[in-house]
């Protein structure tokens, strides 16, 4: 049986040094506090146990700084969607291309989020998890 640290750290083998992340990879709870980097968060946030199939979900968030921009004279933070997008392209792919033997990760839903207090942006990609082994 596979634990929801088992499917943290094969996100992270899978991701680690295959993007063009420009910060670190962190799980949940690691990531520096008010980090500005390009960093990418791992987390499960769920995962049955003691049943096969086991059927799960976990978070691949990826953080981009925000862009300034100039919007009818007044200068605002926005976000770099043209980064976000690379990044999120390169991880869906990463997921999609995967192959782990007896072990299925599909890129479910992907959404857009801001941070606030750091002047950033994250995607959050679902990874839905279906392991036979």
């Amino acid at each position: 049986m596979k634990t929801p640290f088992d499917t943290n750290e094969i996100l992270m083998g899978l991701l680690m040094g295959n993007t063009s992340i420009k910060g670190g990879y962190y799980h949940e709870g690691d990531r520096p506090d008010n980090s500005t980097d390009e960093d990418i968060v791992v987390n499960t946030i769920d995962l049955s146990v003691d049943t096969l199939p086991q059927i799960g979900t976990s978070n691949v968030n990826i953080y981009v700084s925000d862009t300034p921009k100039k919007i009818k004279g007044k200068m605002m933070v926005m976000p770099n969607r043209t980064r976000l997008k690379q990044l999120a392209n390169e991880v869906a792919a990463i997921i999609r291309d995967a192959r782990i033997p007896g072990i299925k990760a599909v890129s479910g839903t992907m959404s857009i989020m801001g941070e606030p207090n750091t002047k950033q942006h994250f995607v959050n990609i679902r990874v839905d998890w279906n392991i036979q082994v």
